[in-house]
């Protein structure tokens, strides 16, 4: 891909003619400039002391452990003829950073003007407080150097490399990236971007614009963060003489640990546009060295010039290991379950599992509720556990709270609701929230029964007494389903409203968005639904979705479900598909194909009798065509629910069948993934009026929890693997 786009910009180069005769040309009419290229021989065995060259994930960076004078070059020879930096530019970097980095600043490039042999007063000591004395003291760091028996080495390297003070460069810490330059009246201008998180084990491509308005940071073609400066990037930025470092300042201090796979100078362009879209974004390419795209990394684990980059991270090993923010970034192994662990703060992530097979289902709990339960929650609270939120039917007993002990499930907390339909959990920062959907209207209901009004709560958890309290109301009608996700660092909550009175299903559902001055949600945008009963959010790379199962408009429950697109700043219609009052969407992923399943419950029409029995469809993302086409049906009974999961390297959904015209009595079953054949039934679940699935996994163990609208129970399997 990186070759084609290359050719293509060779192409358009091609049409450029003559040089300017202009004594101070800015270079705004060249190609792209790999810089990565042009320190790099085609040849490994060539590679310089102190570039090494990384495997993760089966991807080929370069590392550096030592600022080699090979990895510098005048910048005469890529901008030939060019006194002056191009004042509209941008820069495509492909990095990958350990968790564990330094919190210090660490240079991906730089770009130093030369080296003076008197300091120029003033200017210079302001540079240097400006960077934070990044020269330390001379004496101490020889003598430091003596004790590693590396004096001579260091030194040496820094005679040969060390230049001025920086005209451009680009650095980052493990919260923040950083774009220097020598502004005007040769002061150093920072613009930092305080939500770029790179130091996350994760392979990131970076797009920097600067323009004469504005300066974006694309990460992994998603939406940009954009900062408008007070002042533009300066149109006369002498680079007369001027060196580029690749990976460092041209000093030990700043060295960049991390791997490096993509550097290229876009003069005069926004190069997000050659880039995004793309189907693997982390890797978006736009000129990647021969040295590093060759051969694929799987063809070079026996090459002596390539060793493993992830194996250099912490490991542990151990049967348990608690994770906290305190183990963020730390690895463990598990050798009973033959599994590598990523801590990400909270919970262990499984980056290497053995690979488990589903052998059969065992019914591990039977958990007696108060009264029906419509939904449940499953979720994480750091340094308290596993917890699950039931909405539960009954307006005496409310809905609950329940903590995973070491046997099951038990009682955490009772929560007032009112004819509780569902709950969705959600995270602002480090704090945590549940919103219920109460389609009971609450305490006063009879003052205003032909309105409709219903009040849904969002709870926050209380660090100091361990406890979900009140937080905040919203008017809500007969609401079905909240859906919350976040769109550009916004967090948003969805509502399924589903009727206004007994009678009124075409109604609006509204989206909510968190106003970080009132820190409340207020009304973002509203969307026209019928007898809403789920939302659902997903992203297909940059780009956001929701979907809204429509299940019933007055007359037919033979209505259309609407897939929205997120642009500029509001959902608009993407694609209707025709349903039989869905009730659930449930969006995966196998490899890269994306699915969208949608529970039917059943078909209406009038006054006539209604069908149970009925198909429920996956449909799948046709990326050519943009749209989701029919892939399978599966019969289903009444279907309120699917739940997508995997063990191993096998896919499985699971349906809550929920009545057959009969009876509330029968299964629910369990389906595999078989490729071609799409997906088989595997196991048939006993199941009494199933509400909802969920899954998740404890300590290597795999579970599914149904919940039951027609009796007061839930029921905990177990998931036995071999």
């Amino acid at each position: 891909m990186s070759s084609i786009i290359f050719t293509l910009f060779l192409l358009l180069g091609l049409k450029v003619t003559g040089t300017t005769t202009d004594a101070w040309r800015n270079c705004a009419d060249l190609l792209p400039l790999d810089l990565l290229s042009f320190v790099l021989e085609r040849d490994p065995s060539k590679l310089v002391p102190g570039v090494n060259m990384k495997q993760a994930g089966g991807v080929i960076g370069v590392q550096f452990s030592s600022p080699h004078p090979s990895m510098s070059f005048p910048s005469s020879q890529l901008l030939v003829d060019c006194d002056l930096f191009p004042k509209e530019f941008s820069f495509v970097v492909t990095i990958k950073v350990s968790a564990t980095a330094t919190k210090g600043n660490e240079y991906i490039f730089s770009l130093l003007e030369p080296k003076k042999k008197e300091k120029r007063e003033g200017v210079r000591e302001e540079e240097e407080t400006n960077n934070g004395n990044e020269n330390g003291n001379i004496l101490q760091r020889n003598k430091d150097s003596e004790q590693h028996g590396e004096r001579e080495k260091k030194m040496q390297v820094k005679s040969q490399v060390d230049g001025g003070r920086i005209i451009l460069g680009l650095r980052f810490s493990r919260k923040r990236l950083h774009f220097l330059y020598t502004g005007h009246g040769g002061v150093t201008e920072h613009w930092v971007f305080g939500g770029a998180r790179l130091a996350d084990n994760q392979w990131h491509t970076l797009v920097l614009a600067v323009s004469s308005q504005h300066v974006r940071l694309t990460v992994d073609c998603n939406s940009p963060l954009e900062i408008v400066p007070s002042r533009p990037f300066p149109s006369d930025l002498n680079i007369q003489g001027a060196r580029f470092h690749i990976g460092s300042r041209g000093r030990w201090k700043g060295l960049y640990s991390g791997l490096l796979r993509q550097l290229v100078l876009v003069p005069g362009s926004d190069a997000t546009h050659y880039v995004c879209p793309s189907s693997d974004p982390k890797l978006a390419a736009l000129s990647v060295p021969p040295l590093l795209s060759d051969l694929p990394a799987t063809g070079r684990n026996n090459d002596n010039h390539v060793t493993s980059y992830d194996s250099e991270e912490r490991v542990s090993v151990g049967l348990e290991r608690s994770c906290s923010e305190l183990l963020q970034g730390q690895m463990w192994f598990n050798p009973l379950k033959k599994g590598l662990y990523l801590c990400d703060g909270s919970v262990w992530i499984a980056v290497l599992e053995d690979h488990k097979r589903l052998d059969y289902v065992l019914e591990h709990q039977v958990l007696t509720t108060s009264s029906e339960t419509h939904d449940i929650e499953v979720f994480q609270v750091p340094g308290v556990g596993l917890m699950a939120a039931m909405a539960h039917r009954s307006l005496a007993s409310g809905s609950a709270v329940y903590l995973w002990s070491h046997s099951g499930f038990q009682l955490y907390q009772n929560i007032s609701t009112y004819e509780a339909l569902a709950w969705r959990h959600f995270s602002m920062g480090k704090k945590i929230y549940l919103v219920v959907s109460n389609s009971g209207g609450g305490p006063d209901k009879h003052l205003n029964k032909e309105s409709g009004t219903d009040f849904s709560v969002i709870y926050k958890w209380s660090k100091r007494s361990k406890k979900f309290v009140q937080f905040q109301t919203l008017q809500t009608h007969c609401a079905r389903d909240w859906e919350a996700f976040s769109i550009n660092r916004q967090t948003y909550l969805a509502v399924a409203n589903h009727r206004q009175g007994d009678t009124n299903h075409t109604i609006d559902s509204v989206i909510y968005k968190w106003n970080k001055l009132t820190k409340s949600f207020e009304v973002h945008q509203t969307l026209p639904t019928f007898g809403a009963y789920d939302w659902e959010y997903f992203t297909v790379g940059p780009y956001h979705f929701l979907v809204v199962a429509n299940a019933f408009d007055g007359v037919t429950t033979t209505v259309d479900s609407v897939i929205y697109i997120w642009i500029n700043g509001s959902f608009q219609m993407f694609q209707t598909i025709k349903t039989f009052c869905a009730t659930d969407w449930e969006m995966f992923q196998i490899g890269a194909r994306v699915f969208l399943v949608v529970a039917n419950g059943h078909r209406l029409q009038g006054k006539g009798p209604s069908q149970y029995a009925i198909n429920s469809t996956i449909y799948e993302l046709d990326m050519n065509g943009q749209v989701f086409v029919r892939f399978q049906d599966i019969v289903t009974y009444s279907a309120v629910d699917w739940e997508f999961f995997s063990l191993g390297e096998e896919h499985f959904l699971v349906v809550a069948n929920s009545f057959n015209g009969e009876s509330y009595s029968l299964n629910s079953i369990l389906y595999r993934w078989q490729g071609y054949e799409g997906f088989v039934p595997v196991h048939w679940l006993p199941t009494i009026g199933c509400s909802d699935w969920e899954f998740f996994s404890l300590r290597g163990e795999s579970y599914l929890i149904y919940s039951s609208a027609k009796a007061p129970l839930s029921k905990v399997f177990k998931l036995k693997t071999y």
